[in-house]
């Protein structure tokens, strides 16, 4: 096989130059203009290489959507090449300041969000102009959203739609456990659950209550005995808050929950078996609601070809390429659902999502934007 794109294909001290601007532009989830902000630098890029820049405003309080798309030839309607992204971030304002200040030591550069997944996002638009510069003709769609790391509420709908007319998904979500890319991810649940009962004073009448605590108490050693690592099920209370003071019986008490299961058919038994908990005492009541947030995104058969052709060209780039499943979600769930092969974790290699040690690998970022700019282009010939 030889490849049309090579590692000096890509400038790196421009690539980090503009990294470096988009890390210092803090982007929460929640924080709808600080996302704009960046969304608008994007959009000025996506323009200047002569992609298409179709924009949606954001709803439900998050930020806009982009959807960067390479020119059509006339009657050309292939399927596309969907690659996903998104560039908000779990880290709050202020991060970069106080807590995770962007820094170069080594090979490690650090900064909030950097790794998950601002880097991708650049890496993405990087091998979407390599590829277009070689005639590639597959249309192409990078989608990026604002709100991937609290669900993609807002975003759903519209990746689902481009899934629709997707012939390949590529998700630029970092890479893992150094370097290996993500072949399939576990389901993703999360369900509230509100314990009622019936408040009385703890020391004239204690026996008029109906503690909410003690039954939510009971309640989270049977959820937590839902756990098999076998079979790969992982049931967490996150959260619990009940009471309104040390000296009375508490009539309310919630709880949090987190689930991540490997497939449909254990997602459909573990949900069924938590809404049909039932409290042991007929006085105390249970409100539960919830439900998959993302589906189980399980490797297809197309999908393990679609690893196996990105395996022989990134061994051509000297990379030895190894899959793996993980318990996080991405917005490939909902493309791997859909029956689109997908292929995750094609980002930038490093480490420390979601904390103060976030930090990416320079020497990953050309191997690994040509890899991915090599396999779009090479998708025009399995489409």
């Amino acid at each position: 096989m030889t490849l049309p794109i090579a590692t000096g294909d890509v400038d790196l001290a421009a690539f980090l130059e503009e990294l470096r601007l988009w890390v210092e532009m803090e982007t929460p989830s929640g924080d709808a203009a600080a996302v704009n902000r960046l969304a608008d630098r994007i959009e000025v890029l996506a323009r200047d290489a002569r992609f298409s820049v179709e924009r949606t405003a954001g709803t439900l309080g998050f930020g806009d959507i982009l959807a960067v798309r390479t020119p059509r030839l006339e009657g050309y309607n292939a399927r596309s090449v969907l690659i996903l992204a998104h560039i908000d971030t779990v880290h709050a304002t202020g991060t970069i300041r106080e807590k995770l200040p962007l820094r170069e030591d080594g090979d490690r550069l650090y900064g909030p969000g950097i790794y998950d997944m601002k880097a991708g996002v650049l890496m993405a638009l990087e091998a979407m102009k390599l590829a277009t510069k070689m005639g590639h003709n597959l249309p192409i769609d990078l989608l990026i959203v604002p709100d991937e790391e609290v669900g993609s509420k807002s975003s759903r709908p519209l990746i689902e739609e481009l899934a629709r007319n997707a012939a390949y998904a590529l998700v630029v979500e970092p890479a893992r456990d150094g370097g290996k890319i993500v072949t399939a991810r576990k389901g993703v649940g999360m369900f509230d659950i509100i314990v009622r009962g019936r408040a009385s004073h703890a020391g004239v009448r204690p026996l008029d209550g109906r503690s909410a605590i003690r039954a939510a108490a009971r309640l989270v050693l049977e959820l937590e005995a839902l756990n098999d690592p076998v079979r790969g099920i992982t049931v967490t209370t996150g959260t619990i808050h009940g009471g309104t003071g040390r000296n009375t019986i508490p009539a309310e008490c919630r709880l949090q929950l987190d689930l991540r299961l490997p497939d449909a058919a254990i997602a459909a038994e573990v949900i069924d078996k938590i809404r049909g908990m039932t409290p042991v005492d007929p006085d105390i009541t249970f409100e539960i609601s919830g439900d998959l947030n993302r589906p189980p995104f399980a490797q297809s058969e197309e999908g393990r070809r679609l690893f196996d052709h990105t395996a022989r060209i990134a061994a051509e780039l000297g990379i030895t390429l190894e899959g793996m499943v993980t318990g996080g979600g991405s917005d490939g769930n909902f493309t791997a659902a859909l029956g689109v092969p997908t292929l995750d974790g094609l980002g930038a290699d490093g480490a420390g999502a979601h904390t103060f040690d976030e930090h990416i690998l320079i020497s990953s970022l050309i191997p690994r934007t040509v890899l991915l700019a090599n396999l779009i282009a090479s998708l025009d010939s399995k489409a």
